[in-house]
């Protein structure tokens, strides 16, 4: 799947032609990190982030003890991708992916439901947590 921040300073393609798994997280670091009540999460297995591109990162500490490395375009600042260390996949913003189906959304696993602030569908898988 193509990957591109607003201003188109910053493409990638990501390593596998879908996402392993698709999760819209409700947490206020989503939303704040999204300016939006929610933000969609593209899992991918980790791969080589393109280098000699306006992509930044900032570091952020966890609650869980964890650093959250936030991947941004210094030009437009459309956050991208987020992982921790240690971890072998990278999460990319749907907003920045070309080719989420209205299928894959139905499927997306909702996180940290215990701060939405938009009704979460009966039939989806819901993780309700702080």
């Amino acid at each position: 799947m193509n990957v591109t921040c607003h201003c188109q300073a910053v493409t990638f393609t990501t390593p596998t032609a879908r996402p392993l798994a698709l999760y819209i997280c409700h947490c206020d670091g989503c939303k704040h990190g999204s300016g939006a009540r929610c933000s969609t999460s593209a899992i991918f297995p980790r791969f080589d982030l393109p280098k000699g591109t306006a992509l930044a990162c900032y570091k952020r500490p966890l609650s869980s003890g964890h650093t959250l490395y936030c991947y941004y375009c210094e030009e437009c600042g459309t956050r991208m991708v987020h992982t921790t260390p240690g971890k072998k996949v990278f999460a990319i913003k749907g907003a920045c992916l070309e080719g989420l189906t209205q299928d894959d959304m139905d499927k997306a696993k909702h996180i940290y439901t215990k701060s939405a602030m938009v009704p979460i569908p009966e039939a989806v898988e819901n993780h309700y947590k702080d």
